[in-house]
């Protein structure tokens, strides 16, 4: 696995490093120890799938607070997003701050979320499917969300918002 810090502390690009020959390629997705050379949490309790009928949905902003803080390891699997962190941790030098990546099944790249960090992504394809590796499980009183459209992120989605929760589009402004 290659591991690319982005402008988020503790924030990766993760890339797949291939073994190809005739066949295809052979690639590690997840080594628990190479996360753990880099200090990031290894501990993974629970695999999630997301499919997605419309382009131009988008899911969260979502992260977990204290007791039940979650990392997360996100590949899109099927179809293509555009995958956007944003920073919630006071003491961090990036605090407020976003990055946004595509990921794609065909670029295969994964993007390692850190605890306290909200997540969100929105669809630029029908029937895409966005694959996560979670380290916490999913505690409902730890949840807080973001506004997808909060002035105060300045989140620029490409595309028109077709689809979202009633939960997502209700989350208070910072």
């Amino acid at each position: 696995m290659k591991f690319t810090p982005t402008t988020l502390a503790g924030a990766y690009l993760v890339d797949l490093d291939r073994i190809e020959d005739e066949r295809g390629f052979f690639a590690r997705s997840y080594c628990q120890n190479e996360l753990e050379e880099l200090g990031l949490t290894s501990q993974v309790v629970q695999a999630n799938i997301s499919f997605n009928k419309y382009q131009g949905t988008i899911r969260g902003l979502h992260y977990q607070v204290d007791p039940a803080p979650e990392t997360k390891l996100v590949r899109c699997s099927r179809g293509s997003i555009v995958d956007v962190i944003v920073d919630m941790r006071p003491e961090s030098a990036t605090y407020r701050e976003h990055v946004a990546i595509e990921l794609t099944c065909d670029n295969q790249l994964a993007l390692f979320i850190p605890a306290h960090c909200a997540h969100g992504f929105q669809t630029l394809q029908d029937d895409t499917e966005v694959t996560y590796m979670v380290s916490g499980f999913y505690t409902p009183d730890c949840e807080r969300g973001l506004r997808y459209d909060d002035p105060a992120l300045s989140i620029n989605w490409p595309q028109p918002v077709t689809q979202i929760s009633d939960k997502d589009a209700q989350w208070q402004l910072l």
